[in-house]
């Protein structure tokens, strides 16, 4: 045994020194390691090229072909502005009073020109946006809100434990228990008010309908006029949709930093979760496609995750949403894991890559439908297809225009052109003719006055998973 000749005051001292000797040897190690194995990727890639060259495979030059993206070392902030770090910071951030009287203004018009003396604006189970948008609360189990010109808002919900915190969230709206009649109440309501013929907004059962029905008549649907309210969101809108694009962003952060071979379906989806929930974001959706590129099975994201675990050779499409309160982003990546792309992977996604250009390439206020169309032909020149829609309106529920390809359409082209202001998601799912295979790629956009502008930062590439 060799004894060192330095005098250690204490054994404690002796110690700490002789572990701090063996951190620095185990991080010289690893830094030799992982020098080794970055040489050893480096010769592998190079015979890869060259056993494909050899079989006819053409390949770009080296320096100009799409290179994998290594993921970024940690996910910093979100890197917001100070007006939107101040929106994001907030306790439970407002809209001005501007905005929400730009709103109620809104619907007074459309309930002018519909001929409603009072709306019953409904959300029911967490479904439909309409009760958020007018009154800043996001309907849980049951809200009637009741709207009329001059007449202050009122809104019934449930349940009981709901009401502390409906009543702190909703703005220039006197909130009440439903106390499991919550219809019944909002009927009284509506006749002591003199309401004579109604309008509806939202969703709303049947017998519930037909309750409403025995005492106003026939009940007037503004549902697509809704829709037309929200096509063309505002300052104030949009602002929340770049927070909401911000947080769906870290998931993909979080997908290329922590997804390991081995990991379920379900584990991507709680990385994504686990990389937005800490700052406020909440999951809207996260869909995957799993399958491998030798054999693939299926060509578009799946709705819900299984236990299937990634396997070396497989690809991953994926489709999330995180939003920030009742405002979504959206993006849409692919990966590979532990392999490269194949030929045919390759191909698929450098068609959707092109898509996605082409169409935001015409994106701009006054496009006409089929100039959308005509750009996302790059994909049927290719020989290739789509499943999922092409593009469509987002923020506030799934809106016009929604739009497949040449070879798949979506239905009757809408009547209708792109306005600055409108928010859509452009996802070029380019497959195979016979949906064996595809890829995803894209993310929602903000349509301006002479183009597009993107609302995410995340770094556009098909990424690999170790």
């Amino acid at each position: 045994m060799i004894r060192s000749s330095l005098k250690y005051p204490s054994q404690t001292q002796y110690d700490s020194d002789k572990f701090l000797g063996m951190k620095r040897i185990s991080q010289a190690l690893l830094c030799t390691v992982a020098a080794a194995r970055q040489a050893h990727r480096a010769g592998v890639e190079t015979r890869v090229r060259n056993r494909l060259q050899s079989v006819g495979v053409r390949l770009a030059p080296k320096s100009t072909q799409r290179k994998t993206r290594r993921p970024p070392p940690m996910p910093g902030p979100l890197n917001l502005d100070a007006r939107l770090a101040a929106i994001h910071a907030a306790e439970y951030p407002r809209f001005s009073d501007a905005e929400m009287a730009r709103r109620r203004a809104a619907l007074a018009r459309v309930m002018e020109e519909a001929e409603v003396d009072h709306l019953l604006m409904c959300g029911e189970q967490r479904a439909g946006t309409g009760v958020a948008w007018l009154t800043s609360w996001p309907a849980t189990v049951e809200a009637y809100a009741i709207v009329a010109p001059g007449e202050p808002q009122l809104m019934y919900v449930e349940w009981y434990n709901h009401w502390p915190l409906a009543r702190k969230l909703a703005c220039d709206t006197e909130v009440r228990w439903g106390e499991h009649r919550g219809i019944d109440k909002a009927i009284a309501d509506l006749k002591a008010r003199g309401a004579r013929r109604v309008g509806l907004m939202g969703a709303l059962g049947l017998s519930k309908c037909r309750k409403l029905e025995a005492h106003f008549g026939p009940l007037v649907d503004l549902n697509r006029e809704y829709v037309r309210l929200r096509l063309v969101k505002s300052r104030e809108e949009i602002d929340w949709m770049r927070i909401a694009a911000a947080l769906t962003d870290r998931a993909i952060e979080g997908l290329r930093r922590e997804a390991r071979l081995g990991m379920t379906e379900h584990e991507l989806g709680a990385i994504c979760e686990a990389a937005y929930h800490p700052h406020g974001g909440v999951t809207y959706i996260h869909y995957f496609l799993v399958t491998p590129m030798a054999a693939p099975e299926y060509c578009v994201p799946r709705q819900f995750t299984s236990s299937r675990k990634l396997r070396p050779g497989d690809v991953i499409a994926t489709e999330i949403t995180a939003q920030f309160f009742d405002y979504p982003g959206q993006i849409l990546r692919s990966f590979t894991v532990a392999a490269e792309p194949t030929p045919l992977f390759r191909k698929l996604y450098d068609t959707a890559e092109a898509a996605f250009d082409a169409v935001t390439g015409v994106i701009r206020h006054g496009t006409r439908m089929q100039e959308i169309i005509d750009a996302a032909r790059v994909i049927e020149d290719a020989g290739l297809t789509v499943y999922d829609d092409l593009m469509h309106g987002f923020g506030g529920g799934y809106f016009p225009p929604v739009l497949g390809s040449k070879s798949r359409p979506a239905g009757p082209l809408p009547q209708m052109t792109l306005e600055a202001g409108m928010t859509c998601v452009v996802q070029p799912n380019v497959i195979t003719p016979d949906q064996k295979a595809g890829v995803q790629v894209g993310e929602l956009v903000l349509v301006t006055e002479t183009g597009f502008e993107r609302l995410h930062r995340a770094e556009r590439g098909l990424f690999r998973i170790g």
